[in-house]
């Protein structure tokens, strides 16, 4: 798997580590990071279907 650096505000951060941990949803901050680009990925493919600018793959 590729890694990559990435700065992230402080802000966001914290906001991120408090749902990661034993009584978070998430394992690390990796696995939290890595959900949460899949959701924004496929939030902007149903954006892109709305829009017309990508063919369904229904």
């Amino acid at each position: 798997m590729p890694k990559i650096s990435v700065e992230v505000p402080a802000e966001l951060l914290t906001d991120l580590d408090d749902h990661v941990g034993e009584d978070g949803k998430f394992v690390n901050r990796s696995e939290a990071i890595r959900a949460s680009v899949r959701k924004t990925l496929d939030l902007l493919d149903e954006i892109d279907q709305r829009h017309g600018r990508v063919e369904n793959e229904h």
